[in-house]
């Protein structure tokens, strides 16, 4: 069962530096005119314990090759906050969208992309849950032996993970200085955020992609594969750790543009 085979993974994310991909507004979007009609905005959509900045390496070859580009700045606090400020973002843009998720981002996209504006949903080493499913019933039965990653107690309503063992558990391939900084610059994440249940799947009603990382030892690819099957998901795998949006935006970036362009020949249609 996918229960079974998921990893104690609480909606673990990479987080890379700084970078202009941020916005503290809930979104920072670059586009305009030059950007072909029929092509839809892309809504990158980061995890827990991070920011939206670890899309930066993304965020430049979406740029570089045209498209209108979002990176929702997600509080992490409840599944709720998280999908009020993707709904926001999609309100601002122009035209039809795309969501991408990254691990806990995944459970965002499949509840905010419900909206009507959006087309596409594409899923980045993430979870992507089933009605009345959240990250914490999801996780609740790890598969034996699995490697368990480095939560600390919560505090106060939020988690983090321990400094010491982040690049090792799920940053593996990522450069070591910038893996430290991510350990350094983490985001609380909330609680409510891991047991916040998806309503309805959007996937059961919009096309979705979905990127295995192969070498994920957090999400385990089985799981990943298991869940992609599952929402009936248009399938590619790439070399990576858990960060593979950090490590790999060339495949990251490849599987989001291939879904734009399914949406937009669907549209033409």
């Amino acid at each position: 069962m996918l229960q079974q085979t998921l990893v104690a993974a609480l909606a673990l994310s990479a987080h890379a530096a700084g970078g202009p991909g941020h916005s503290s507004s809930g979104g920072s979007s670059a586009g305009g005119s030059s950007r072909p009609e029929a092509r839809p905005t892309i809504l990158l959509i980061h995890g827990g314990f991070v920011d939206g900045s670890g899309w930066q390496g993304v965020y430049k070859r979406l740029r570089k090759d045209g498209y209108a580009v979002t990176i929702v700045q997600n509080p992490t606090t409840s599944l709720n906050d998280d999908v009020a400020v993707t709904r926001r973002a999609i309100d601002a843009s122009v035209g039809p969208v795309i969501l991408v998720g990254h691990s806990y981002g995944g459970v965002v996209v499949t509840q905010a992309g419900n909206d009507p504006r959006v087309v596409g949903l594409v899923y980045i080493a993430a979870f992507a849950p089933d009605n009345g499913e959240s990250v914490g019933k999801l996780i609740a039965n790890p598969a034996p032996g699995a490697p368990v990653p480095p939560i600390l107690p919560p505090k106060e309503g939020f988690l983090f993970l321990d400094r010491a063992k982040f690049a090792a558990s799920f940053a593996a391939d990522v450069e070591p200085s910038l893996a430290d900084f991510m350990a350094a610059s983490q985001v609380p994440w909330g609680l409510e955020a891991l047991n916040g249940a998806v309503t309805q799947a959007a996937w059961k009603t919009k096309p979705s992609w979905y990127l295995v990382a192969a070498d994920d030892k957090m999400i385990p690819p089985p799981a990943q594969r298991q869940m992609a099957k599952r929402s009936g998901a248009t399938v590619a795998e790439s070399p990576g750790s858990h960060s593979v949006y950090v490590s790999h935006p060339e495949a990251v970036a490849k599987i989001i543009e291939r879904a734009a362009s399914g949406v937009s020949q669907t549209a033409a249609k």
